[in-house]
């Protein structure tokens, strides 16, 4: 499979390039930077510290070596990954996205992809944190109606949108689970007098340092609490699973397709 990667510099860019670079059964044929770094025109080993160069460019034309992949990898800015799906759907090439941050009418553009290209779209590629999804799921379906359920999610500093492209997954899976839409029971925050209404999902955003990602579940009933925690130590579980994602598009045919399928979660 060759494989394009967006964003190289970036630190989700950086160790998908390293982890793509150390698989057998992937090619990488370019990397894409934003138009104006210094690095543009450089190896792309280089950029992305493989340790070696790949005598690979990184270029920011997309359109310009984008008939050369299978697939394109693209944890880039939201602003970056609408001109990349654009690219994808007129050039009939596989996508993965993990951007986040998107509205949802950015987010049916898409969906509507999937019409014509393989589009896979995950917020988050960690094998643990879906696995996590699958649990919440159980739960919500099995004593849901009972519990208060709330979401502490935690990030550096640099991270933009709040909550997180991850918690929302959580939030739905669970909101689905008692046959809602988040958008309809979701609260973020509180302050000043403001009693817990029955029946919502509240969201609590943290940015502080370096912290990598951390998100909680709290189920609180009466006398008892559960809580479901996933604590990312750095970011390359999320660097593999967006490769086993890219791996997973090989000779998929048009369609929309989630990391569920990846992993048989479905």
């Amino acid at each position: 499979m060759k494989v394009i990667v967006t964003a190289p510099r970036g630190k989700m860019g950086k160790l998908i390039t390293q982890v793509a670079a150390s698989r057998d059964d992937m090619e990488l044929v370019a990397g894409i930077g934003p138009k104006g770094r210094d690095y543009i025109g450089t190896d792309l080993g280089t950029v992305a510290m493989v340790g070696k160069e790949l005598h690979v460019p990184v270029v920011d034309d997309l359109e310009s070596v984008i008939d050369k992949c299978d697939v394109i990898i693209d944890f880039s800015t939201k602003e970056m990954a609408m001109g990349v799906l654009d690219l994808a759907i007129r050039h009939k090439k596989g996508l993965v996205c993990g951007s986040t941050g998107f509205s949802d009418e950015e987010m049916k553009r898409f969906e509507d992809a999937a019409s014509s290209i393989p589009m896979l779209y995950a917020a988050n590629t960690s094998k643990l944190v879906n696995v996590m999804n699958k649990v919440l799921e159980f739960i919500t379906k099995t004593v849901g109606e009972e519990l208060d359920i709330e979401i502490l999610e935690m990030h550096d500093q640099w991270k933009k949108d709040a909550p997180s492209g991850t918690s929302k997954e959580m939030g739905e899976t669970m909101a689905h689970a008692l046959g809602k839409e988040l958008s309809d029971i979701a609260v973020y925050g509180r302050e000043g007098v403001s009693p817990r209404e029955p029946g919502t999902i509240g969201y609590h955003s943290l940015r502080a340092g370096n912290i990598p990602s951390s998100h909680t579940v709290f189920f609180g009933g009466m006398g008892e609490r559960l809580e479901i925690t996933h604590h990312c130590y750095n970011w390359e579980c999320f660097a593999r699973g967006a490769c086993d994602c890219a791996a997973y598009l090989a000779n998929k045919g048009p369609g929309y397709y989630t990391i569920k399928d990846v992993l048989h979660l479905s």
